[in-house]
């Protein structure tokens, strides 16, 4: 086992450069920590992406989360969740900052205008590969197109979504009737862990309503964003759309303003889910008119995002081995990834339309968003190297009128 300050060493670089959406960051963790260092077994490795997987929030962050506990205890684990965090939170709040301030510039809007582009590209790809994965039988190809329909025509909550494809997945979708490990329950233990983080997760927020009242934006960010934590089911993508909805209708953000954020998201080190750190900022600083109010949306929101996680890790890892053995959790696991997958599609026909289209077809967009699913699927891409060309490539086309 290594010291815990060579291990902090480790998860800070893991941190810095944790790009390219949760593949490529548990990719690198596995290099990292399995075949570079032998730190964690491949069966411990797997075991434990699976267990993340089964967990609403970020599953590569949970991922080094669980890899720091199972190292050196709690103490390994917040400090290695943190460090997984914190370069890309530092980067999207300065970010945040310059945005609010120069947003509306001319040619800051023409820079924009190629993110947005790029961000219709990568969904796209998203998509593509999820769904290859995803829809490998008649059940998940039902899910599927139920969940797209039930959020785009009948606009059902996206929790009762994402339950019922799990439990259509546990009850259809289990194969394996191997006998499963029994789980010897410390209820002590668990119930101990879970007061605490339960504490520290919700005790701004009870500070906040009883201070500010229910009506302050940091309260409503705080209670709102804490909800989503609860059902961020299947990845990022899976709850932008409800992310997006919300935001825009309390009139924190704009449909562009959302496009925006996530093109920033892409950019940056950690998880995509930062993209709340974003939102939380422009609500904070449009609400209370300065930029500490942004800096205090900042905080609650990324508070509220991340405390959870620690709350699922710390509960759930002693039992991750046992779990790993029960077979109808990967079926429900499996429903959920299918009904992500009309999720998706939902999200990307809002995100077309709010860049497209709105008042009249846009042939710039237009232009770029088939250039940058060109460069992404025939020519292999980076993501960086995508949204920095049709960054640049939405500056220039700002030269031509129309």
């Amino acid at each position: 086992m290594p010291a815990l300050s060579e291990a902090t060493k480790t998860f800070a670089q893991i941190g810095w450069l944790s790009f390219g959406g949760p593949a490529g960051q548990i990719a690198l963790m596995h290099r990292m920590l399995v075949e570079e260092r032998g730190w964690l077994t491949e069966r411990q490795f797997l075991n434990a992406l699976n267990f993340c997987m089964l967990l609403p929030g970020p599953e590569a962050m949970q991922l080094a989360t669980y890899a720091g506990w199972k190292l050196h205890g709690a103490r390994g684990g917040l400090i290695a969740g943190l460090l997984f965090v914190a370069p890309g939170a530092l980067i999207i709040l300065t970010l945040s900052a310059l945005y609010a301030w120069f947003g509306t510039l001319a040619p800051v809007t023409a820079l924009f205008l190629g993110i947005k582009a790029a961000v219709l590209a990568i969904l796209a790809q998203a998509l593509f590969r999820l769904s290859q994965r995803a829809l490998k039988t008649p059940l998940n190809w039902a899910l599927a197109a139920a969940a797209f329909f039930a959020l785009a025509i009948l606009a059902l909550p996206f929790p009762l979504i994402i339950a019922g494809a799990a439990l259509a997945g546990y009850f259809l979708n289990a194969k394996d009737k191997t006998p499963p490990t029994p789980i010897k329950l410390n209820a002590t233990d668990l119930a101990r862990t879970v007061l605490i983080w339960l504490s520290i997760w919700l005790a701004p927020v009870a500070a906040l309503l009883a201070i500010l009242g229910p009506d302050h934006v940091l309260a409503e960010l705080g209670l709102f964003f804490s909800k989503l934590a609860i059902i961020t089911f299947g990845g990022a993508y899976a709850v932008l759309t409800v992310m997006a909805e919300e935001a825009v209708a309390q009139g924190w953000i704009n449909p562009a303003q959302m496009i925006d954020g996530l093109g920033l998201a892409e950019t940056t080190p950690g998880p995509l889910i930062l993209v709340t750190q974003f939102v939380g900022f422009l609500a904070g600083y449009k609400e209370m008119g300065t930029i500490a109010g942004g800096l205090a949306g900042a905080a609650i929101t990324l508070w509220v995002t991340f405390a959870p996680c620690f709350l699922w890790i710390f509960a759930g890892a002693p039992y991750v081995e046992a779990l790993a053995t029960r077979p109808r959790l990967t079926a429900a696991l499996s429903g959920i990834t299918a009904a992500v997958v009309g999720v998706i599609l939902n999200l990307g026909l809002w995100f077309a339309y709010h860049t497209l289209w709105m008042d009249g077809l846009n042939w710039k967009a237009v232009a770029l968003s088939l250039i940058g699913a060109f460069l992404l699927f025939r020519l292999n891409w980076g993501i960086p190297a995508l949204l920095a060309s049709l960054a640049l490539a939405g500056l220039a086309l700002s030269y031509f009128p129309g």
